[in-house]
């Protein structure tokens, strides 16, 4: 048997991560004392193989959950759905990635404050991003850098209303 900080030093995990896996009720203590201490055993630490593989693999941990219960999904539908949602996470950062070439290919737009919302909208497009690309990558700029959001959508020209509006989403 295991304590929380045996455990941890197998893993090369913190203490704390295996807590947190005990409240998302991935990992339970095989067994308690009466003093409080948590004790793993095999099982658990097996338990435990799989849910940091899990992770590496970039899986949430509701999708461990549902994996390792076995509730629903199967490993080989919950791992397709994962590789799927990477993919696509991939093609929006070639999408960003063909916005900044298109930006760097005209340089002057940045230099002269030239680019204005229309012009932005424009080379999204031409990046390809669709109308739900372009929310989420507000919604991610926002989330990241809401200052730095703020100054570009000021930068481009857009009424404080809207700048509200977008912020917003």
């Amino acid at each position: 048997m295991l304590t929380v900080t045996q455990l941890a030093k197998q893993f090369g995990i913190s203490r704390t991560t295996i807590l947190y896996y005990e409240k998302e009720q991935l990992l339970v203590p095989a067994y308690r004392s009466d003093n409080g201490y948590r004790w793993y055993g095999e099982k658990e630490v097996e338990r435990l193989g799989a849910i940091t593989s899990y992770r590496s693999y970039g899986l949430s941990v509701s999708s461990i959950r549902s994996l390792l219960n076995q509730k629903g999904k199967s490993q080989t539908q919950l791992l397709k759905d994962h590789f799927y949602e990477l993919e696509r996470e991939i093609q929006n950062l070639r999408a960003q990635q063909k916005a900044v070439v298109v930006l760097l290919q005209e340089p002057n737009l940045l230099e002269e404050n030239i680019v204005n919302k229309e012009r932005w909208v424009q080379i999204m497009v031409a990046a390809g991003f669709s109308e739900n690309d372009m929310v989420k990558w507000h919604q991610k700029f926002e989330e990241l850098e809401p200052q730095e959001h703020q100054k570009f959508l000021e930068s481009l020209g857009i009424t404080s209303d809207e700048v509200r509006k977008i912020r917003a989403l």
